[in-house]
């Protein structure tokens, strides 16, 4: 009976390791051919450099102006997340607690935008904007939060099931308002959920290409949107593209290791509730 179930842990144990090199290798590939010259990537895409070519990643942090280019891409997705996770879960709270028909109407609304593709709104919100003159930064974040708050009020108002009315009704015993009651009480009990929402709202704004590439003008581009500078009408620099790729979630990497402990925390608590 042991040696049957050593042998079942060491099939998964192997499984899981093939599982992790397959999720692992498209990183690979993109770090050891942006050390390396056109020439040698195509003629050995798998092999490490030769010799390390770090004039690629000089030459890609030019060109991709990447200080502003950061920046515009921290702060769409920074100001975005904020008003996504404050706004759906203000909102969620309004709508659990309130047991009528009319905000049955507007949950189930909510929840039925997430079915709708953007490519089928796309065209009018692009022209609606343009008329607003809100093709910009900040318009686009208005839309971020627009197309963010469905899943996200859909994922608080699950779990503001999980928390009794008596909180509620215990803290306007003690003289609290709804504000106080939400902001005190409710809102530290979401924080896990709460980071789930912000991980994934940032996974995709993060990294969205569609929508800026309609709204923003020149001076305000993205990461994901100025990476295309390297892929012409004829020419591809495939190197300073996977330099520029290496660089760009450097900051990421930077600010899961930093808030690995919260998200590993929400997670745990998220499970254990």
């Amino acid at each position: 009976m042991k040696k049957k179930k050593t042998t079942g842990r060491i099939v998964l144990e192997v499984i899981g390791i093939l599982l992790a090199l397959l999720w692992l290798s498209p990183f690979y590939i993109m770090l050891v051919n942006a050390f390396k010259t056109k020439r040698e990537m195509f003629e050995n895409t798998l092999a490490p450099p030769s010799e390390p070519v770090f004039q690629n990643f000089i030459q890609a942090f030019q060109e991709l102006d990447f200080l502003r280019t950061f920046f515009n891409s921290f702060l769409i997705t920074s100001l975005s997340i904020v008003c996504i996770v404050f706004f759906s879960a203000m909102a969620a709270y309004a709508l659990s607690r309130n047991k009528s028909k009319v905000s049955g109407i507007i949950f189930f609304l909510f929840v039925a935008s997430m079915l709708i593709p953007f490519q089928s709104v796309m065209i009018p919100l692009v022209k609606m904007f343009s008329e607003l003159q809100s093709l910009n930064k900040w318009g686009l974040i208005f839309m971020y939060i627009g197309f963010g708050s469905g899943l996200s009020l859909f994922l608080y108002h699950g779990a503001l099931k999980n928390i009794p009315i008596s909180l509620d009704e215990a803290a306007k015993i003690d003289g609290a308002t709804k504000w106080q009651t939400f902001w005190h009480v409710i809102f530290p009990l979401l924080r896990p959920i709460g980071i789930t929402v912000a991980i994934l709202n940032v996974i995709w704004i993060w990294n969205d290409f569609l929508l800026p590439s309609l709204v923003l003008g020149q001076g305000d581009e993205t990461i994901p949107l100025k990476l295309f500078l390297f892929f012409g009408q004829y020419t591809k620099q495939w190197t300073l593209a996977l330099a520029g790729l290496t660089i760009s979630i450097i900051p990421v990497i930077i600010g899961y290791f930093i808030a690995q402990k919260h998200i590993i925390k929400g997670v745990s608590d998220g499970a254990v509730k």
